[in-house]
């Protein structure tokens, strides 16, 4: 009992250290966060995608897509134009006439809008199936028959992390209510987003 908690405690600690960096999905989770924007189903799908691409990887998955080289390049490809598109339109918002946070309600084309966009952020992004199934399955292999301990505990530190950035984001919602503020955050966004897309642009 006491190794099965060990392993499930080094896989919580493994996944939280990989999803913790600043990057194209962590930044729109936080940006709906802010704008309390479905969270909930922005929160839900990146947390159950990275639990998928965990047991794909525990499942040993990884070993399979590696023989298609191509899958991954064409990934990339899709994910970096995606990226940079998004990247486009955060830093539009950052030169455009200043408005502050407005935390109104969910329209439906806001839910669907922000869900699709989450689904291609996790899915059409290369990183995550290098971290998830890759690196997290192939250090799962290692725990043996408590390789699915050590992947429950990646999932879940999947599931806290996009919880705390997503339902705590709204805290800074009063900082962002100024048009100045707003506009770092977005600049951030835009950054973070035309960096990634050039990175897998130019890395594919």
């Amino acid at each position: 009992m006491n190794h099965a908690l060990t392993t499930a405690a080094a896989g919580f600690g493994t996944g939280l250290s990989l999803i913790v960096a600043i990057g194209a999905q962590n930044a729109f989770v936080l940006r709906q966060g802010v704008r309390r924007d479905a969270v909930l189903a922005v929160v839900g799908i990146c947390a159950l995608s990275d639990a998928v691409l965990i047991a794909l990887g525990v499942g040993g998955v990884g070993a399979v897509v590696v023989a298609w080289p191509g899958a991954l390049r064409a990934i990339g490809i899709v994910g970096g134009v995606f990226l940079l598109c998004y990247g486009v339109l955060a830093a539009r918002r950052v030169l455009g006439p200043g408005t502050g946070l407005r935390a109104e309600g969910e329209a439906a084309g806001s839910r669907r809008r922000a869900v699709l966009t989450c689904l291609a952020m996790t899915w059409l992004n290369p990183h995550v199936y290098l971290d998830t199934v890759f690196l997290l399955g192939s250090l799962a292999a290692d725990r043996g028959p408590l390789r699915w301990t050590f992947g429950l505990g990646a999932a879940l530190a999947s599931l806290c992390w996009f919880a705390a950035l997503g339902f705590g984001a709204r805290l800074l919602g009063r900082f962002l209510a100024r048009p100045g503020a707003w506009r770092v955050l977005d600049g951030l966004v835009a950054l973070t987003m035309l960096a990634l897309g050039a990175t897998l642009v130019v890395g594919s």
